[in-house]
């Protein structure tokens, strides 16, 4: 048996911390009980939703349905392949705590991703990255469950078709599926990723001149805190943008009229800009509109002072965005899923 709660607050389910309320809500350790929570007769046909850490969602209004909270547990590794393992991990573990595992077992592969919040299961749905590497890199498959059917499918890389902040899940598959667990591909050889963002220059802050993958993910760690205000304390989703991709041209013209403009170089010849630094230059970094606005410290992120609501924080974005299309002639666009 099932236990389903009733007009139950979300905000101690959504790091944004925006308190609206769900119909009906249930967490779930296994498959089985998040399908028949979903048969019960209360909640049939009526919306569902599969909640992780809420770290990557902004709620406007009260949600008319079922919240299912993901907390399916468990890492190991499932195939030895030498160099190379394949670790499996719950879809309910708590991202940070796969990578602490992966440190503990000597793995390459996620350091540079330490610290980013959320759960395993939403993990694919936007193929999160920081500091040039993203899950895909080592992503091997996903275990779900169709929530119409109850049906065990697996996905493999090319089927998630992931892209930059994207994949199937945020699209033709959205809402249809419960990520019961994902694999990835681990390194027992260690091949760095230091070139992106300023994790050398913490290096060297750090005094260490020959590092290891825990190095890293320490050093990420610091520049993440350094600039990200803690969920706990001040409500928030991290980055709230994407950085937007231009083509060369464009970047060529932008580069000299802004010669300060903050770009990288992409492998197809188009270039992406930061939009921390685009936001920034529209003078919004800092900047408080009620109890919402953009951080002190890193201008990408939008926060919630208190007592702000989901509606609030979106027509702040909406600001934002104009600004910077009338300035750079560049279009921004959300990361956040907004509900």
């Amino acid at each position: 048996m099932v236990s389903i709660l009733r007009n139950t607050s979300l905000k101690p389910y959504n790091t944004f911390g925006i308190d609206v309320k769900a119909s009906f809500l249930t967490s779930f350790s296994h498959p089985d009980q998040a399908m028949q929570a979903l048969s019960e007769k209360d909640v049939r046909g009526l919306p569902r939703m599969v909640l992780g850490g809420g770290s990557n969602v902004l709620f406007t209004h009260d949600y008319e349905g079922l919240i299912l909270l993901n907390n399916i547990g468990g890492i190991s590794i499932t195939e030895d392949r030498g160099d190379t393992v394949l670790v499996k991990a719950g879809g309910g573990v708590v991202w940070h705590d796969l990578v602490l595992w992966t440190l503990d077992q000597n793995l390459q592969g996620i350091e540079n991703m330490s610290l980013i919040p959320g759960k395993c299961g939403a993990a694919p749905i936007q193929n999160i990255g920081a500091y040039g590497v993203e899950l895909k890199d080592t992503f091997h498959s996903l275990d779900a469950v169709e929530l119409t059917t109850g049906t065990s499918v697996q996905f493999g890389k090319e089927e998630c078709h992931f892209g930059y902040r994207d994949s199937i899940f945020k699209r033709e598959a959205k809402g249809r599926y419960i990520i019961t667990g994902i694999t990835l591909e681990l390194n027992r050889r260690h091949e760095l990723h230091l070139s992106y963002g300023s994790i050398t220059q913490e290096l060297q802050k750090m005094g260490i001149a020959q590092p290891g993958i825990r190095d890293v993910s320490n050093a990420v760690c610091n520049i993440r805190r350094s600039k990200l205000p803690d969920p706990a304390v001040t409500g928030n989703a991290g980055s709230f943008f994407k950085n937007p991709e231009i083509e060369a041209v464009k970047y060529q013209h932008l580069s000299k009229e802004f010669p300060s403009i903050v770009a990288y170089a992409l492998d197809n010849g188009n270039y992406k800009l930061a939009a921390g630094w685009l936001i920034e230059q529209c003078g919004w970094k800092g900047k408080r509109v009620g109890e919402t606005g953009s951080h002190k410290d890193q201008a990408l992120v939008l926060v919630n002072y208190g007592h702000a609501t989901g509606a609030e924080i979106v027509a702040l974005a909406h600001e934002i965005i104009a600004s910077v299309k009338n300035k750079f002639r560049v279009d921004i666009e959300p990361e956040v899923n907004i509900i």
